[in-house]
């Protein structure tokens, strides 16, 4: 959900900043994470919410990615903007980079010239900028953010992967489905019509199904236009919030979602840990990553952190750990590299979920092919079962 938050900047310079967070809290929180005062909060208007889809395409990882490039070669970071602002062919980013290039020339930060277009630069990657400049490695900072992403995408690319299959063969088997049960089912219905009663029951259901396709086609219809509507506008969304609530009550499925989520919060810790952010700002602003399910228990850890307990026991008496995750939780914070032990548990369970997903699509693409035919072989031998009792009955 979109909030329109109205801060105050360091400099006593207010400003309007569009957050996405859970509630007006927690977007409050985002906004002190960022090192702004907070004045009022409400929610986004539509037309902040168009703008924020527009410019979630900003393509900040080819941003960090050439703007590293050009720094590296020695070019200034005003000049680096500028450069990237001058190649750039797509308004919306231009016009995104030329904001960015004139706060700059006017004397502000980079990072606060960031902050003013939340929409298109996060805060997580705002906030490593921020304490990049107070160490002057803004290159080394945007090499970390580059990895980060790079791991994050390699990761989800390996997801989706392995979901394709799956996805396409039920969407080939339900448009079967489709085509069995609202062409193929009413034109055997006239056929069996004179039989009546002696029709066993399942035909019986199936021959009524398409004696009411025939006669409610145009209700049929426009009940599936509407389903379509809805999902363009945002029933597919809540349809997969109700999936995954579902999915984490499963055992097998609900503790791989909750170890993905933990590996990408160890990620994104790990990588502001080690750019200089303390560790309770970094833990407020990385609480959206998690579900609702989990937000209260990285807040109780949270609070344990604030009154002097370990990390790992803190993470831990919140459900927040795995056992490989404690252990080297507790060695990171004997050894003093938290950040980069917090890395490595994310490498350790991402490279976990990738050989889990590989063996999933092995297992659930099979078991979905023989149920899609178990239904489909059902539907044409309930079409033909009355044709073989009637040649039985005249044999």
């Amino acid at each position: 959900m979109l909030y329109q938050v109205k801060t105050l900047d360091p400099g006593n310079v207010i400003g309007v900043t569009v957050i996405e967070a859970v509630d007006p809290s927690d977007a409050a929180r985002q906004a002190v994470a960022l090192g702004r005062g907070v004045l009022s909060v409400s929610r986004a208007w539509h037309g902040s919410a168009l703008w924020s889809r527009r410019s979630a395409a900003f393509p900040l990882l080819l941003f960090c990615q050439e703007l590293l490039s050009l720094l590296d070669s020695g070019v200034t970071i005003v000049e680096s903007v500028e450069t990237l602002a001058e190649k750039e062919s797509r308004p919306a980013v231009r016009s995104v980079l030329l904001r960015i290039a004139a706060a700059m020339r006017e004397g502000r930060s980079f990072s606060a010239a960031l902050a003013d277009v939340p929409q298109a630069f996060p805060a997580l990657f705002v906030a490593t900028v921020r304490a990049s400049e107070r160490t002057s490695g803004l290159g080394e900072a945007l090499g970390r953010y580059v990895a980060y992403r790079s791991q994050l995408e390699s990761l989800r690319g390996k997801l989706v992967s392995a979901a394709i299959y799956p996805v396409l063969l039920v969407a080939v088997s339900g448009l079967v489905v489709l085509f069995l049960m609202g062409y193929v089912v009413p034109r055997f219905s006239h056929i069996y019509q004179d039989m009546g009663g002696n029709l066993p029951l399942m035909s019986r259901l199936l021959l009524q199904w398409g004696l009411a396709v025939e006669q409610y086609w145009p209700w049929l219809i426009g009940m599936l236009v509407l389903l379509l509507v809805a999902a363009v506008a945002g029933g597919v969304r809540v349809l997969a919030q109700h999936l995954a609530r579902l999915l984490w009550r499963v055992p097998a499925f609900g503790e791989r979602l909750r170890v993905f989520q933990l590996a990408r919060l160890y990620r994104t810790l790990g990588m502001l840990l080690r750019g200089g952010i303390a560790v309770v700002p970094a833990l407020e602003m990385v609480s959206g990553l998690l579900s609702i399910a989990l937000q209260p228990r990285l807040a109780s850890a949270t609070l344990g952190i604030r009154q002097g307990k370990p990390i790992s026991q803190s993470l831990d008496a919140a459900g927040l750990t795995t056992a490989v995750a404690l252990r080297m939780l507790r060695v990171g914070e004997r050894a003093g590299n938290m950040g980069e032990m917090m890395e490595r548990i994310a490498a350790f369970h991402d490279d976990e979920m990738a050989r889990w997903a590989d063996w999933a699509t092995r297992l659930i693409g099979p078991a979905l092919m023989l149920l899609m035919g178990l239904l489909i072989g059902s539907i044409v031998v309930l079409m033909y079962l009355p044709i073989f009792q009637l040649a039985e009955s005249i044999r």
